[in-house]
């Protein structure tokens, strides 16, 4: 699948948002639930958030120009950054709104068709959330997947959202609502700085997991028996990009040609087992008693 068709998927979740805060600001004026109304304020972070993926995919799917050398794979971490601000400012709101409530409470009305409206709008949202987190792993793309678990955590802010009003309704104790409101604040916090960090995280060069640098070394030493060699491996990740460099030392005897020959196959196999890949390597002579990998 091409990077840029991934944009459907984003336009997919503004639909979604859009649904959803119609249905749930409809369901906060059936009922006057405070914790429906946090509920609905979290889908307007779902719309910016959205919107924010589908302006990043478009750009990250660029190619490489004479500005921009090795693509515009990193735009998706500002994506995903500025989604996870949203989310801190939205939880900030709906912590603020929560505890004036807590302070004065009022009775909530027409609670049954509240609750049905906004179950609907949980449903969209869960299985819109199920397409983009297949979709997100199966590109590797950090936007889709930022989305999609904003998309889960409204879901489960939902969950627990319809559960107090349930509550309120059969015991009569309003400042069960606001309580559960401020709960969903604190959960929306922590998802929002998961975000920032993860997104910085990538904005900082991290390097690739353990697992995958672990099957460049297998790759690596699979060309022992033919005298072969490395050091100085590097790795780093810009979003669905991953970048390899490696010093490849081959016997002194070897012509360039043979050299050079050896360079693309040890690239080509790196690429086969690490999908959009980019390889960069140094070829040295070298004996392979005085290599020292790293």
């Amino acid at each position: 699948m091409e990077r840029r068709s991934l944009t459907r998927y984003a336009l997919l979740s503004i639909f979604a948002a859009l649904t959803t805060i119609g249905l749930k600001a409809f369901a906060y004026m059936l009922t006057g639930s405070v914790g429906l109304l946090s509920d609905a304020l979290e889908s307007l972070v779902n719309l910016a958030g959205a919107v924010m993926a589908m302006t990043m995919l478009t750009i990250a799917a660029r190619p490489p120009d004479a500005d921009h050398h090795y693509g515009h794979d990193k735009a998706e971490y500002f994506s995903s950054g500025a989604e996870g601000a949203l989310i801190l400012i939205a939880a900030l709101s709906i912590g603020v709104t929560a505890v004036q409530r807590l302070m004065n409470p009022q009775p909530l009305e027409q609670v049954g068709l509240g609750i049905a409206v906004s179950v609907a709008a949980s449903l969209i949202n869960f299985t819109v959330a199920r397409v983009l987190i297949k979709v997100g792993k199966a590109q590797n793309s950090i936007t889709l997947e930022a989305n999609a678990h904003h998309l889960m955590t409204d879901v489960w802010t939902s969950v627990g959202v319809l559960a107090a009003v349930g509550v309120v309704s059969l015991t009569g104790w309003n400042r069960f609502d606001p309580v559960i409101a401020i709960a969903v604040a604190l959960n929306i916090l922590w998802t929002g700085f998961r975000l920032v960090r993860e997104s910085v995280q990538g904005l900082m060069d991290t390097a690739l997991s353990p697992e995958e640098q672990g099957m460049i070394r297998n790759i690596l030493e699979g060309f022992s028996g033919e005298g072969i060699a490395f050091r100085n491996m590097h790795t780093r990740k810009a979003a669905s990009r991953k970048f390899v460099s490696v010093d490849i030392l081959v016997p002194p005897s070897c012509t360039v040609a043979q050299g050079h020959q050896a360079l693309c196959r040890i690239e080509e196999k790196i690429c086969e087992a690490l999908a959009n890949t980019t390889v960069l390597t140094h070829l040295e002579p070298g004996e392979l008693s005085n290599t020292k990998k790293t």
